[in-house]
C-alpha cells in the first residue's frame, strides 16, 4: 500500500503555516472585526494573539510527541483513550477546515470583483476545482506553490503598512484614544472582536495534520509553529493599527476587500496590485485548508475511523486523492449555502471547543508521561491557562448569541 512521503522542510512548513494564517484571516476579515470592535480593533487582535499563544505551545509539544496525520484526533485518543471522542474531534476539526475554506472563497470573490463581474457560483466552482488539482498534484509541489503565494501575501501586508504608516499618529493623545474606557459595552465589543480576530490566527493547528510528511517532525513542527505565530502576530497588529488610522470602522466594515480600500484611501490611486495580491492570498489559504482536511480524512481512515477509500494514496503523486476530492466537493457546497460572517463565526466556535479538549488531553498525557525522550515540554500551567482563556472566549460568544 502506498504511504505519504516526508518531503516538507522547516522553511516549507513555515511558509505553509503562514500562508494559511494570513490568507484565512487578515485579507478577508479585518473589516468584520472593525465593524464589531471599532477603533479598538488592534486590541482585539492582541487579545486573540494571547489566547492563541498558550494553545500554540500545547500544540508544539503534542506535535513533537505524536508527529502523525489527523493530529488532534490522535492527541485526544492518547489523552482520553476514547475512539468515539477522537472521531468526534477529527470530524469537528475537518469541518472547521471546510468552513474556513468556504469563508476564504467568499473573500476571493470580493477581491476578484474589482476586476471581473461574474456570478459567485461560477467563480467558486472554477477556483475549488483548480485548487483540488494542485492539492492532488503532490505535497511537495503544493507546499511550493503555497510558499510562493505566501511571499505575495506578506508583500501585500507590508505594502499596506508602508502606504498607511504616514497616517498613524504616535503621540500621547493617539495612544489614549486606543485605551478603552471601563465600560462593559465597549469591553464586550472588544472581546467579541477578538473572537472574530481569533479566526485570523487559525492555521497553526492545521500544520500538525501534515506532520507525517515533514522531515524530522519532532524538532521541525514545534519550531515552525512558534515562528509562524510570532510573524503573523506582528503583521496583524501593524496592519490593524494602520487600517484603523486610515479609515473609519464603518468604512472598513462596508467592503468585501478591506485592505484594497485602505490602500486606495492612503494613496489616492486604484488598488489594482493589492487586489491582485489579495486574490492570491485567499487562494493560498483555501489550498492549505483543503490539503489539511484531506490529511485528516486520510489519517482517520488509516485508524479505521472513516471509510477505507479515503486512505487511498495515488502511486504517482503520493497524495490521498479520494480524500482530496471529497474535501473539495464539501467546500463547494458550504460556499454556496452560507454567508462569510456565519462561516467565520462557526469556524471559531468549533475551534475553541477543539482547543479546550486538546489542552485537556495534553494535561492527562503530561501526568502519565511528563518527560518523553527527545521532546521539548512546557510547564503544566500552560495548557491550564489555555483552557481558561478558551472557555472565557467561548462563554462570551455564547452569551452574546443568547442576549441578541
Amino acid at each position: 500500500m502506498n504511504t505519504l512521503k516526508r518531503e516538507v522542510s522547516l522553511s516549507m512548513l513555515i511558509f505553509y503555516g503562514l500562508g494559511n494564517i494570513l490568507g484565512a484571516g487578515i485579507y478577508v476579515l479585518i473589516g468584520e472585526v472593525a465593524g464589531v470592535s471599532g477603533i479598538y480593533m488592534p486590541l482585539s487582535f492582541i487579545i486573540a494573539c494571547v489566547v492563541v499563544f498558550f494553545t500554540a505551545l500545547s500544540y508544539a509539544e503534542l506535535s513533537a510527541r505524536y508527529p502523525v496525520s489527523a493530529g488532534e484526533a490522535v492527541y485526544i485518543y492518547e489523552g482520553f483513550g476514547s475512539d468515539k471522542l477522537s472521531i468526534m474531534i477529527g470530524i469537528m476539526i475537518a469541518f472547521s477546515g471546510l468552513l474556513s475554506s468556504a469563508t476564504i472563497i467568499h473573500g476571493f470573490y470580493g477581491y476578484l470583483h474589482t476586476f471581473v463581474q461574474m456570478p459567485s457560483f461560477v467563480i467558486s466552482t472554477m477556483l475549488i476545482f483548480s485548487l483540488m488539482l494542485i492539492a492532488i498534484w503532490g505535497i511537495g509541489e503544493s507546499v511550493k506553490v503555497a510558499s510562493v503565494l505566501t511571499l505575495l501575501e506578506v508583500f501585500g501586508l507590508l505594502l499596506v503598512i508602508y502606504v498607511g504608516a504616514p497616517h498613524v499618529q504616535f503621540d500621547g493623545e493617539a495612544f489614549e484614544k486606543m485605551l478603552p474606557p471601563m465600560d462593559l459595552v465597549v469591553l464586550n465589543s472588544i472581546i467579541l472582536g477578538a473572537f472574530l480576530a481569533f479566526y485570523a490566527f487559525i492555521g497553526f493547528e492545521d500544520m500538525v495534520n501534515i506532520a507525517q510528511e515533514v522531515k524530522k517532525p519532532s524538532v521541525t513542527m514545534p519550531r515552525a509553529i512558534i515562528i509562524v505565530l510570532l510573524i503573523s502576530t506582528l503583521l496583524y497588529i501593524a496592519v490593524a493599527w494602520v487600517s484603523i488610522s486610515v479609515l473609519s470602522p464603518d468604512k472598513l466594515a462596508s467592503t468585501t476587500a478591506p485592505l484594497a480600500l485602505v490602500y486606495e484611501s492612503a494613496t489616492g490611486s486604484k488598488a489594482v496590485l493589492l487586489s491582485f495580491i489579495g486574490m492570491f492570498a485567499v487562494i493560498n489559504g483555501a489550498l492549505i485548508q483543503m490539503i489539511m482536511v484531506s490529511r485528516i480524512f486520510y489519517g482517520m481512515s488509516m485508524k479505521g475511523w472513516m471509510p477505507k477509500f479515503l486512505s487511498n494514496v495515488h502511486s504517482k503523486t503520493d497524495t490521498p486523492i479520494n480524500a482530496t476530492i471529497v474535501a473539495a466537493i464539501m467546500i463547494l457546497i458550504l460556499t454556496i449555502i452560507f454567508p462569510l460572517l456565519t462561516l467565520a463565526q462557526s469556524t471559531s466556535f468549533l475551534i475553541f471547543i477543539v482547543f479546550i479538549l486538546v489542552n485537556m488531553a495534553l494535561i492527562k498525557i503530561k501526568l502519565k508521561h511528563p518527560y518523553p525522550e527527545g521532546v521539548k515540554t512546557y510547564p503544566l500551567w500552560i495548557p491550564i491557562i489555555a483552557i481558561c482563556l478558551n472557555v472565557l472566549m467561548l462563554g462570551v460568544q455564547v452569551a452574546s448569541l443568547v442576549l441578541k
